[in-house]
């Protein structure tokens, strides 16, 4: 879908096998398909319908998940999306609405309610500090800071959210952190060297530097990107 709050398209990040198999999970860790509440209240043939609706402004996603927890529940289930994924939404407009088997709604709600609430929260939060350094050349990035088992999701929000990805795991980009140099002696050139020679063409070495010394000595050794850690805009700016 469109992505309204950045350029270009918007991609799920799954394809259909992954999705279906991580959304099952999800609902036999909840245990959905035997839900015993359900099954003694609510007569099986029953039929119902709801409707989600936001309950504060922001940026949804987590609209595919949502979509699958009720269809593994109820395969026949009728489901109209008023928000795509990435779509602004205001307290009290529908996101969803859905018809299916009482039974399959109520023990999907859950599911799909975590995956929406989690996910549109992570895209409204990016979507702040995205509009805050609006009219400037800044991208606001994400880091490894993820849920263990949700990273691709959470990064794909930070993206509805009109942000930017950094690298998406330890594999694909090199960062030389303050540890990393404290194993070298806090050789900067080394460290840069070392990970030039081994990482794949076109991959960019980023140094952290906590202070403009390091700054000057991660340029010098040819580092591409300076990430600047827990300084003062005044100290930023010198660097």
């Amino acid at each position: 879908v469109p992505a309204v709050n950045g350029p270009g398209i918007l991609r799920f990040p799954l394809k259909h096998a992954a999705l279906s198999e991580s959304v099952r999970s999800a609902l036999d860790e909840d245990g959905a398909f035997d839900d015993v509440t359900t099954i003694a209240t609510v007569v099986s043939d029953r039929r119902s319908r709801g409707t989600l609706m936001a309950r504060e402004n922001g940026i949804v996603c987590g609209i595919p998940l949502a979509l699958e927890a009720f269809r593994l529940l109820d395969p026949k289930v009728s489901i109209r999306v008023d928000r795509e994924d990435g779509s602004r939404v205001r307290a009290g407009e529908p996101v969803l609405f859905v018809t299916g088997h009482a039974r399959g709604l109520l023990s999907a709600e859950r599911v799909a309610l975590n995956y929406l609430q989690r996910l549109s929260g992570i895209a409204t939060l990016t979507a702040r500090y995205v509009e805050a350094v609006k009219g400037t050349k800044a991208k606001i990035l994400d880091t490894r800071k993820t849920t263990p088992g949700w990273r691709t999701l959470e990064k794909y929000a930070v993206r509805a959210g009109g942000g930017t990805n950094h690298r998406m795991n330890l594999s694909t980009g090199v960062l030389i952190k303050d540890n990393h140099l404290a194993a070298v002696d806090g050789d900067i050139a080394k460290a840069v060297s070392r990970a030039r020679a081994i990482a794949a063409p076109g991959v960019k070495i980023e140094v952290e530097c906590d202070r403009p010394e390091q700054v000057e000595r991660a340029v010098e050794a040819g580092a591409d990107v300076i990430l600047l850690d827990n300084m003062t805009p005044d100290l930023m700016h010198e660097c």
